[in-house]
């Protein structure tokens, strides 16, 4: 069955794409999810002349946001990380905590857009796509370095938390 689809659907094609599916898939998931049209003649016509918008659209889109992919790949992240015995992460660093740094910064992109094939768990420099469109994938230095031990916990304050208690009672 020949279709048209009316957003971009993910292993199949892209807005616009003329495709030919399965009876089946196209009756049961794509027609009711509105994801997708009967291509008759009609909105094949239909479906030109509104690409011929959306490519001009696209065009700008696709133009600004090669811009924020150049400015993007300028980034470069560090995370102090702790470490236990043999540099191993407590933890590690997610497309989440990358998102969050990376707004720290004034640059909001959704984490979902971050692809960390796994989340980070070792001390090093890795390579991270951030897929802001199709054609616009940006790659960003996300460096995790360890953690100083004498910042985290102060020996002076642990001895004085127990007196301070003591005197209040």
């Amino acid at each position: 069955m020949k279709v048209i689809l009316q957003e971009n659907v993910e292993g199949l094609g892209y807005l616009g794409d003329v495709l030919t599916v399965a009876k089946g898939y196209a009756r049961n998931y794509l027609l009711p999810r509105k994801k997708a049209v009967v291509a008759e003649e009609r909105q094949v016509k239909l479906l030109q002349h509104v690409k011929r918008q959306i490519d001009q659209k696209a065009k700008k889109e696709l133009e600004s946001l090669g811009e924020s992919g150049k400015n993007l790949s300028k980034i470069s992240l560090t995370f102090e990380v702790q470490t236990g015995k043999d540099d191993k992460l407590f933890g590690s660093v997610t497309s989440k905590d990358v998102a969050e740094r990376l707004a720290a910064q004034g640059v909001e992109v959704d984490r979902r857009k971050i692809h960390l094939p796994q989340p980070l768990k070792e001390l090093g420099t890795f390579s991270v796509a951030i897929k802001l469109h199709r054609d616009v994938v940006p790659k960003i230095n996300v460096t995790l370095v360890k953690k100083d031990a004498e910042e985290t916990v102060p020996e002076g304050e642990t001895a004085q938390a127990p007196a301070d208690e003591a005197g209040t009672e």
